[in-house]
């Protein structure tokens, strides 16, 4: 029988892959001057890169399968008694086989886009090869150097490995990190297409047209993560939430941020050819940071439940990164006399502005996202001092922006093109303005089905000054958001609606039929507005946390508790189940309105074979539109089956994951191609069929996703759960940072460990003597530092941070001020050359000039 030697095998096809994307880099750049044999022979050896690293990523997926301990990764993240899903999935469960499974998948996307651009844009696609020849080699020396996963021990290997932990054994292990790291690799490609374009001087909208659908997965996908990661952390991490603003969240959420931003401001280029050094800094700025987050989540020098340990594959990345920066913006100062707009933005009351204020809002929170996350180093550094800032500093800072950026994605399609008189823009946002007053008066009167906790002081508990201004700001804002949401739904249904019935006066047609043919000619406009439906009912469900509330009972078989006014619990009583990993403890209860048993929830404990001292729990979850019933187990005495209950109530949960799902399929039918118009730009058919994969791949995972949400009941691991009645207690743990050494970041109203737990109960008995709240801060603060606090003080080097928000808010106003007086000096001269009736106020007219347009252009 043939012995197959895997270490070696690996070691090998990892060194010729680098051979070969070094080959396909020398090639692709020698093809610059005409040579078409040499970019033949480029385009073969990145599909050979491809062939290799795939090979690779097969040789190691068989390691895990054949249980080859000889190999450390393997030994690591697996163990004999592991099915083979999760063998599969361990082969990203670590550092160095994720960095293997980027690098594949990085060279899938490198070699779809050879595929399909086939013989067209010859003058960039040498430049391209060769960026993304160059990013594949960066990857493949870190494995070779410093991550590989193929390295084996020096002496006899274990017998058995340690196996993956637990808590990613499951479902989402599966689904979640491909679609995330699908999101992150996938701005390679539009990247290397806005460097071509830097180099050639082709700075046209030939290359924001080829970069297009590359941004458009991308996208996809990397909200797809997101959306998963935020769904995983509800279900699996027992705390109730699903985002915690973790610095490996952070790491996915500001590419997004940027590249949300790059996606308005694109359609701008398009249309009027402005923008141009915005869009290619965008673009530029976007992949930077998918590199940083990877240099985030790798390094380990922010404590992170999620990053990896600290190792010295940080020092390989801040050298790239320097790298990255220097030649991105070289090659844009070069190019700025090439990057002059043809034109500019005449008016504040246009669609165009709009845009831009999107845009410097987008930017303005991933700033401060950014300043926070890496504020832990940049304190230790400049004081000595670690400063970290929690959740509840976040929501504080971050909640403003994100209400504003709401608004705008209901004001953007109500403004013209270029201007708009202000009696227009006042027609154009009655209807949904009124749509969302009446919301706001009618959820202030019948709101009461929503039973709100008591309101908690935070001056009590800290003062922070100019965080008290942002913490004022929460209690309005599930108002403000309401409002926000239902303008930015009445305003896309009234787009819907003008569209349609355009087209109808126009082509003489049903209203139905009007409606899907606008709505399909106009793919991507009219598939931005159902994504921004889709993001409108995620705020929805994010409100809804303002009324949360939470229960614990300790029952004994057949006895019940009440959550809230609308919920009765009645516990049945234990039960235990085994299977070859773990035994697994449940407890059933069954939900009751009135005497009638409407639901059964099994909330459980799983004590793992290869981890019996840390059992996990496993939540049960009963969806509503209205609220979510979230059931922890927190503790069950097997001799008097006496069991512990944790139930929170979230109302509006549901609300996000389908908003979630809704904005998805909104970008996937912005994607959707036109064989027409591929026919008539003489695009080989073949050229759709990555496209279409892309959208079935996308379909799948949210298929699958909800079937795993469906299910969540019966098949979710959790790190644990902290039992919370007081309201005050609440806002004080979230405050307090838990210090044991092992946890990473969690304040004390999440985090389950034991030292958690007594620092809680030592907490409680200083409230019940009557210490003030701020004594128990005061106090937490000496003996462990500004570190151990979630929301550092207004007071000192960290006044900086508190004013960083303020100071964009300010910069914001003085550039509006600024571009308006500009404006005004212009105002008398022409605008352009268009039409008379552009600056009609008439809202029906202008979407007949556009729906106009778009028929030109058809």
């Amino acid at each position: 029988m043939l012995h197959l030697d895997v270490p070696a095998l690996g070691k090998l096809v990892l060194a010729l892959a680098l051979v070969a994307s070094s080959y396909t880099f020398a090639l692709s750049l020698a093809s610059v001057r005409g040579g078409i044999g040499l970019l033949v022979g480029a385009r073969k050896g990145l599909y050979a890169t491809s062939a290799l690293v795939t090979m690779g990523v097969c040789v190691l997926a068989y390691a895990f399968l054949t249980h080859d301990f000889r190999l450390i990764y393997v030994e690591r993240y697996s163990d004999r008694s592991m099915p083979w899903y999760y063998l599969l999935a361990s082969l990203w469960g670590g550092q160095d086989g994720s960095l293997l499974w980027w690098t594949c998948l990085l060279c899938g996307y490198a070699s779809a886009f050879t595929w399909m651009v086939g013989g067209r844009h010859l003058r960039l696609q040498p430049i391209v090869l060769a960026v993304l020849s160059s990013i594949v080699a960066f990857f493949l020396l870190l494995q070779l150097y410093s991550a590989n996963p193929f390295a084996t021990y020096v002496g006899d290997p274990p017998i058995d490995g340690s196996g993956l932990n637990p808590l990613l054994q499951n479902y989402w292990m599966m689904i979640h990190p491909p679609s995330l790291y699908m999101g992150f690799v996938g701005w390679s490609v539009p990247f290397a297409i806005v460097i071509a374009a830097l180099i050639t001087g082709r700075l046209n909208e030939e290359w924001i047209h080829l970069a297009r659908p590359w941004v458009m997965v991308s996208w996809t996908f990397l909200s797809l993560g997101l959306l998963l990661g935020c769904l995983w952390s509800y279900e699996e991490l027992g705390w109730g939430g699903y985002w915690a603003w973790d610095p490996v969240e952070n790491a996915s959420f500001m590419p997004w941020l940027v590249g949300t931003a790059y996606l308005h401001s694109a359609i701008i280029q398009e249309r009027y050819a402005m923008m141009k050094v915005w869009n290619v800094f965008l673009m530029c700025l976007t992949f930077f940071m998918t590199i940083f987050g990877t240099f985030l989540t790798r390094s380990g020098l922010i404590a992170s439940v999620h990053s990896f340990a600290r190792s010295d594959i940080g020092n390989y990345f801040l050298v790239y990164l320097g790298f990255l920066a220097v030649v991105s913006l070289a090659l844009i100062v070069y190019r700025l006399p090439d990057l002059k707009g043809r034109r500019d933005i005449v008016s504040l009351k246009s669609r165009e502005f709009a845009f831009l204020l999107n845009n410097w809002i987008l930017l303005a929170i991933m700033v401060i996202v950014l300043f926070l996350t890496v504020s832990p180093l940049l304190s230790e550094w400049l004081r000595g001092e670690e400063v970290t800032w929690g959740a509840a500093a976040y929501n504080q800072i971050v909640a403003p922006f994100g209400v504003v950026l709401l608004l705008l994605a209901g004001l953007g399609p109500l403004i013209a093109w270029r201007k708009m008189t202000g009696k227009g823009l006042l027609r154009a946002v009655a209807m949904p303005t009124a749509v969302g007053l009446v919301v706001v008066l009618l959820h202030a009167i019948f709101g009461g089905a929503l039973e709100r906790p008591a309101v908690v002081d935070v001056s009590r508990i800290f003062d922070t000054r100019a965080g008290d201004v942002f913490a004022g700001f929460l209690g309005v804002a599930p108002v403000l958001t309401t409002f926000s949401v239902f303008f930015v739904i009445a305003s896309v249904l009234q787009e819907f609606h003008r569209g349609a019935s355009a087209r109808r006066r126009s082509k003489g047609e049903g209203y139905l039929r009007a409606l899907g043919r606008v709505s399909f000619r106009a793919r991507r406009r009219y598939g931005g507005y159902v994504v921004h439906v889709g993001v409108a009912l995620m705020y929805l469900g994010f409100a809804g946390a303002a009324w949360d509330q939470e229960f614990e009972a300790a029952l004994r078989p057949g006895a019940t508790m009440q959550a809230g006014s609308s919920h009765t619990l009645r516990y049945l009583g234990p039960r235990m189940e085994l299977d070859p990993e773990k035994r697994m403890v449940f407890a059933d209860l069954e939900v009751l309105e009135g005497d009638r048993v409407v639901a059964t929830v099994s909330p459980a404990k799983y004590i793992y074979r290869a981890a019996p001292e840390s059992p996990t729990t496993e939540v049960s979850i009963r969806s509503r539109l209205k609220e979510d019933l979230y059931v922890i187990l927190s503790a069950i005495d097997p001799e008097t089956k006496r069991a512990i209950i944790q139930v929170k109530v979230r109302p509006l949960v549901l609300w996000i994951w389908l908003g979630g799902i809704l904005s998805l399929l909104g970008s996937i039918f912005a994607m959707l191609p036109d064989p027409k118009q591929a026919a008539r730009r003489a695009l080989e058919p073949r050229a759709l069929r990555p496209a279409l994969a892309s959208i079935l791949a996308l379909a799948l995972s949210l298929g699958m996703a909800g079937h795993a949400h469906a299910d969540s009941g019966s098949s979710s691991l959790h790190a644990g759960s902290v039992t919370i009645e007081d309201p005050f207690e609440r806002e004080l743990f979230g405050r307090l940072l838990c210090q044991c050494g092992a946890c990473e970041r969690l304040p004390l109203d999440t985090c389950v460990c034991g030292w958690a737990d007594d620092k809680r109960r030592e907490i409680r008995e200083r409230l019940a003597v009557g210490e003030s709240a701020e004594g128990i801060v005061s106090s937490y603060r000496a003996l462990y530092g500004v570190k151990a606090l979630a929301v550092p003080p207004d007071e000192g080097l960290d006044r900086v941070t508190w004013a960083l928000p303020t100071a964009l808010s300010v910069l914001a106003i003085f550039a509006v001020v600024a571009v308006g007086r500009r404006l005004k000096r212009k105002g008398a001269a022409p605008v352009e050359a268009r039409p008379a009736s552009a600056a009609n106020d008439d809202l029906d007219a202008r979407v007949d000039r556009e729906l106009a347009a778009l028929e030109d252009d058809e």
